[in-house]
């Protein structure tokens, strides 16, 4: 009887250890095959060394990483194409908690490559990511060093594969919806016809793409990026809501289309959790603004940027009182002295 106890629990060992084993055999399987999907993407950290950091700004407990939509007839991600679409996404490490800020394009700020004032797109197009995210460091006091790029084609695709979104189209958009799917259609290839009237709808990727871009409506281009924020949190809930097997497909076709220099490690640990993440707060930045024309071309000013920065820093790390940099000062009190000049 004792023999058996003996046999029965050394068996249960053997079990038990066989079944851990097994585990950690697919637990090792799963993570070369995702990291074989990983290794499609575009990633490129060649730049990295030259973004600027802000050496007296401390920010823990959050990765903040940035988003670039580009506006590329030629669909490239790279460089020579201006950001029209920058959002600034901080995680909440701890609560997983996101927050979107979207930097307007226009905005008036220090490009520190030659050290003079430009609309905030054009760091990019002018160098790239490493310049783009110096830009935001030292206008914003931030610490982003982290980028994802991607262009019309990987938008409208990205919806497509989740079969659309459901967008309330006003009155007023629908012919510059119309618009836009015909130049869209020219720079993807494709024959997607327009809507027919206004009214919330299921929209494909490219009838959902050209609603993100609309900037002729009341707002302008205020009222473009809260839309981009729209399309943006409506996939994302689409995402979460989706079988494996449909995640999967969309992995195996996205990736591909993605430019970033965060590397596969980096992925892996933001994919583990991306059932956790939920997008709680969005924005637009500058909160205090002036839009109008200098010398012949349209800005879009801070009004005190000082100011705005503290407020952003409220908004995204709780952090009240938050007094700017002397770099960011300074460039708040060049700002109002142009502003003031129109």
């Amino acid at each position: 009887m004792l023999k058996d106890k003996k046999k029965i629990k050394k068996r249960s060992k053997l079990i038990a250890l066989f079944i851990l084993e097994l585990l950690v055999l697919v637990l090792i399987i799963a993570g070369f095959y995702l990291y074989s999907k990983l290794n499609r993407i575009q990633y490129d950290s060649s730049d990295d060394k030259n973004i600027i950091q802000n050496d007296n700004v401390n920010i823990s407990g959050y990765r903040n990483i940035v988003v670039f939509g580009v506006d590329s007839r030629s669909n490239a991600l790279k460089k020579n194409t201006h950001s029209d679409t920058i959002i600034i996404a901080s995680i909440n490490n701890k609560t997983k908690d996101v927050k979107m800020a979207s930097v307007y394009r226009d905005t008036y700020v220090n490009i520190p490559d030659r050290n003079k004032f430009d609309k905030i797109n054009a760091a990019y197009y002018r160098g790239g990511y490493s310049l783009a995210l110096s830009t935001i460091n030292t206008n914003f006091d931030l610490d982003t060093k982290e980028f994802v790029t991607v262009n019309f084609e990987a938008v409208v695709q990205a919806i497509d594969m989740l079969g659309g979104i459901e967008i309330d189209v006003q009155s007023n958009e629908v012919k510059y919806v119309n618009g836009y799917v015909k130049s869209l259609n020219i720079i993807n290839g494709t024959q997607v016809s327009g809507i027919q009237a206004a009214g919330k709808q299921l929209l494909n990727g490219t009838q959902a793409t050209a609603w993100s871009r609309i900037r002729y409506t009341a707002g302008g281009d205020y009222k473009r990026t809260e839309r981009q924020r729209i399309v943006i949190e409506k996939m994302f809930a689409k995402v979460k809501k989706s079988s494996i097997g449909k995640i999967n497909n969309f992995i195996d076709i996205m990736l591909p289309k993605v430019y970033t220099n965060l590397n596969n490690m980096d992925l892996l640990v933001l994919a583990k959790d991306v059932f956790s993440y939920n997008i709680v707060e969005q924005t637009g930045f500058p909160f205090e603004k002036d839009a109008h024309t200098y010398s012949k071309v349209s800005y879009v000013f801070p009004i005190d940027l000082t100011a705005n920065v503290t407020k952003l820093h409220e908004f995204f790390f709780n952090e009240k009182n938050y007094v700017p940099t002397q770099t960011v000062q300074g460039y708040s009190t060049q700002i109002e002295s142009i502003r003031n000049r129109k």
